[in-house]
């Protein structure tokens, strides 16, 4: 898979790879509890590498990997619910939009 795909394709593409690999999706539950390990995990490296904790010997630096378990388990579990992820990112930028459009800007925190 060398070039870029859509969120359509990547549900896509996780749905057939449970289809052939997978044995079937687990439980909606369990998939919420990975996504929630898996952030976790994310969260280490991040802490690790940009927070004032250190890396012990042989833990990964690299966030890479765990994003992409983070996003794994997200269109799994959007593909067990039936959300089409394209639809709801648009929907979800279009509200952030309206509700934000000033509010960033004319916060004093935010002020360079």
């Amino acid at each position: 898979m060398e070039h870029s795909i859509t969120l359509n394709e990547a549900q896509q593409v996780v749905d057939e790879w449970i289809q052939t690999y997978g044995v079937r999706y687990f439980s909606e539950l369990t998939n919420m509890a990975v996504l929630t390990e898996e952030v976790g995990e994310l969260a280490r490296i991040i802490a690790r590498k940009y927070g004032d904790q250190s890396f012990k010997e042989g833990e990964p630096q690299d966030p890479a990997d765990e994003m992409a378990d983070v996003l794994w388990v997200l269109l799994c579990l959007a593909n067990q619910t039936g959300v089409n992820l394209t639809e709801a990112f648009r929907k979800n930028l279009e509200k952030k939009t309206k509700r934000d459009q000033d509010r960033h800007r004319n916060n004093p925190k935010l002020a360079k």
